[in-house]
């Protein structure tokens, strides 16, 4: 019986899940939103939660931490002076995900996972194409 065992495996090893997790994680606080399957969404959802809750404490172990799951120093970075404090006066329930279609070559249900509190410049940056430069 699986009572109170809540992790959701992904037909994965602990050490794949793990490194999964942490990619995703990176991917999301880089990005702001990632296109996923809605199984790895659901998953991803409190691993993110629990890291801005330790980025809101805002001390040297709390960043520590989130180094040593992570393993990517400028993400921190970014997770720390960014994301965090965009949801200083929130208690939980950092991260939304919107459900899509199934994906056309497996049928796989796909999800958008995404800050509930992004700014709106992110945003606009986001869904404006990249301005190129041509030397003239």
């Amino acid at each position: 019986m699986r009572h109170r065992r809540n992790t959701t495996k992904l037909k994965r090893s602990a050490s794949h899940r793990r490194s999964l997790l942490a990619n995703l994680a990176c991917s999301l606080i880089d990005h702001g939103k990632i296109k996923t399957t809605l199984g790895k969404a659901k998953a991803l959802r409190p691993v993110a939660e629990k890291l801005i809750t330790l980025a809101k404490r805002d001390d040297l172990h709390s960043r520590r931490l989130a180094i040593a799951f992570l393993h990517q120093k400028e993400t921190v970075k970014k997770l720390f002076s960014e994301v965090a404090p965009a949801s200083k006066d929130r208690q939980g329930g950092y991260c939304r995900i919107t459900k899509l279609g199934p994906r056309t070559s497996d049928a796989a249900l796909m999800a958008i996972i995404e800050w509930v509190d992004r700014s709106a410049d992110a945003e606009a940056t986001a869904d404006e194409p990249a301005e190129t430069t041509a030397a003239e």
